[in-house]
């Protein structure tokens, strides 16, 4: 079996973890070592959580350890650029979030092709943007709110998790 059908394996059973189904038998044993998550962001974030809940996950039902290793900065592109680096043994992952995608148009000179280095195993977590406004401005509405803004430039402040983030996208 090749290593992107065995790790679809492996990762795909995790969107079935609701109904904890057995994973298949295989003839290879799998992780033969601990496995590294790398995370592109600080620890305490989003990324960071889930992925320790789905290193957690997978060490109790694999018997091998799957340690979360932030390696934050730039984008994310340092824990990618490690892991386009690593051995394609299925024993280093990324937790690829939306600037992955975003960063070959954001950055002038990356040392890697996402699409052509890094090859998705499985999806972990699905999200949706919720934008939210201080009860007091006068808007009910996204039209109304783009309304507002257009007309009292300079005056509206948002946050985002930084440049190429899903909540920079948004905006």
């Amino acid at each position: 079996m090749r290593r992107r059908e065995l790790l679809g394996e492996l990762l795909g059973a995790i969107g079935g973890t609701a109904s904890l189904r057995p994973l298949h038998a295989f003839a290879q044993t799998y992780p033969a070592r601990p496995v590294r998550l790398l995370v592109g962001y600080p620890a305490g974030g989003p990324a960071d959580l889930f992925s320790r809940l789905i290193a957690q996950w997978l060490s109790e039902h694999l018997g091998r350890q799957f340690i979360v290793d932030n390696k934050p900065g730039a984008g994310s592109n340092i824990a990618t650029e490690e892991v386009v680096r690593a051995a394609p043994d299925g024993h280093t992952l990324l937790y690829v979030t939306p600037s992955n995608a975003t960063n070959g148009a954001l950055f002038k000179k990356l040392h890697y092709d996402f699409l052509r280095d890094i090859a998705p195993v499985a999806g972990i977590v699905n999200g949706l943007g919720v934008m939210v406004v201080n009860p007091s401005l006068p808007v009910a509405s996204v039209a109304e709110f783009i309304d507002y803004a257009k007309a009292n430039p300079g005056k509206i402040n948002v946050g985002t998790g930084g440049p190429g983030s899903a909540s920079h996208l948004y905006y």
